[in-house]
């Protein structure tokens, strides 16, 4: 299968990742409440997650594809870095500043580092250059979701 091929597959589950998001940020958020702690809450998602990994990873024969390379640029471990500070941030912001104005924080800055990923090819991206169509696209959406969330 082709990524054209595979293009409304891999929309629908991007689709359902991102709806997931915000649930995420509501139910770790609401953990964190319950436990007293934001971190406690992100320690067992965290757990969960790992837990969920290493269960996919087994069933499909990965596991052993595990590790840490002096052929693997460090940078493509920072993923891991980047995912705590979302969660850690959402979890622990998103109950007082509310679970909408987190998520269209968020959403501006995807749409912010994915038009720079995309333009500049990094991490080995496919480049997608930055043009003025491109950039309304982007104030569109940004002012779209800046409309959603305004009271």
């Amino acid at each position: 299968m082709t990524a054209n091929n595979a293009a409304p597959a891999f929309a629908t589950i991007m689709l359902l990742t991102g709806i997931g998001i915000p649930i995420l940020a509501a139910l770790n958020s609401g953990l964190g409440g319950r436990l007293g702690s934001p971190m406690a809450a992100c320690v067992i998602l965290f757990g969960v997650a790992l837990l969920i990994a290493i269960t996919g990873a087994l069933f499909t024969g990965t596991l052993g594809h595990v590790r840490l390379s002096s052929d693997i640029p460090v940078h493509f471990y920072f993923g891991a870095l980047f995912m705590a500070f979302y969660v850690i941030a959402v979890t622990f912001i998103a109950p007082r500043f509310g679970v909408g104005n987190a998520i269209f924080f968020v959403l501006v800055g995807q749409l912010i580092s994915a038009a720079t990923i995309d333009h500049f090819g990094l991490f080995g991206a496919i480049r997608s250059a930055i043009d003025a169509k491109r950039i309304a696209g982007i104030a569109l959406m940004v002012a779209g979701v800046y409309l959603a969330r305004r009271s």
